[in-house]
């Protein structure tokens, strides 16, 4: 130490701190050690070695952090700057974890989901499943399946995105959702009459819940700007390149969307097998010729 303090010109109290630092490391790193190997020595589950081993990263690191502080602490002249720093950094380091304890504070306060309700965050969709501190769990719908039903998939979301992106949430004070079932026929076809095949179809196989959500959205107007026209099944008419498109809108509950759809489908085919003035279109290409037209080749073979 005496080398140290002539040639560096440290004083005695810093050597004491720089090597009661180093040692607080080595036991440290040797206590870690130690814990690891005796798990390994007794277990041999890879999942239950790997916690451990994750655990004790976590205790030792915190209890070499705190041990360093109170070494060094005597070095700053102005403990509430020390704590300020200290402060400081434990917000920098853990940014993510605080962002997430406030989120979930923030959905448990102002409850822009339950459990149980339908969401839509960052382009992933599913059924909340689970809130907890630090994130929250969806079953998943859609990617590669149709109609918004179920993969199977579990997806954890950490609750800070609720700051950072937008969130819908389909059944929050209003479980239904409109939903369009585009029917394309052909220009040539009686479209009057399609339209009024869609519109019977719509009132014996749509749901009824005009009476059920207009009380609900009178509910829900209490606390939200809502306008809503009417509620009845209707058909919206356009043209497109290969026929006239014909829409039917229904009120749906947000989790029956692909069984309302196919009940519907059913009933459209069957009435339209029966009219012979209507037929369904698909993509085609047209070509009109003006004047005569010419072919050229080889001239028939007299017989």
């Amino acid at each position: 130490m005496s080398w140290i303090s002539e040639n560096i010109g440290v004083s005695t109290d810093v050597q004491v701190q720089i090597l009661a630092s180093i040692l607080t490391v080595i036991v440290a790193l040797v206590l870690r050690a130690s814990v690891v190997r005796l798990v390994r020595a007794r277990v041999d589950d890879p999942q239950v070695i790997f916690q451990t081993r994750r655990i004790s990263t976590y205790v030792v690191s915190v209890i070499g952090t705190l041990t360093l502080a109170w070494i060094w602490i005597d070095a700053f002249d102005d403990l509430p700057t020390f704590l300020g720093l200290v402060s400081a950094g434990i917000a920098i380091a853990l940014s993510d974890v605080l962002r997430n304890m406030a989120g979930w504070i923030f959905i448990l306060s102002r409850r822009p989901f339950r459990i149980g309700d339908r969401i839509e965050i960052q382009g992933t969709k599913g059924d909340v499943v689970d809130i907890r501190l630090f994130r929250f769990s969806m079953m998943e719908l859609g990617q590669w399946v149709d109609a918004e039903q179920s993969t199977g998939r579990l997806v954890h979301v950490p609750n800070g995105l609720v700051f950072t992106n937008q969130l819908a949430n389909y059944t929050e004070g209003f479980p239904y959702v409109w939903h369009e079932i585009p029917v394309l026929v052909t220009f040539e076809s009686d479209w009057r009459r399609a339209e009024a095949i869609l519109l019977d179809v719509l009132r014996r196989e749509a749901p009824d819940y005009e009476r059920a959500a207009g009380a609900q959205i009178r509910a829900v107007a209490e606390d939200y700007h809502i306008k809503v026209g009417a509620l009845t099944p209707t058909v919206y008419l356009t043209v497109r390149d290969s026929g006239v498109l014909l829409t039917a809108r229904v009120l749906v509950e947000a989790r029956q969307r692909r069984g309302v759809e196919e009940r519907i489908w059913r009933a459209i085919l069957d009435a339209l097998a029966a009219e012979p003035a209507v037929d369904l279109a698909y993509p085609t290409v047209r070509t009109y010729l003006d004047g005569p037209v010419h072919i050229r080749g080889d001239a028939p073979t007299e017989r």
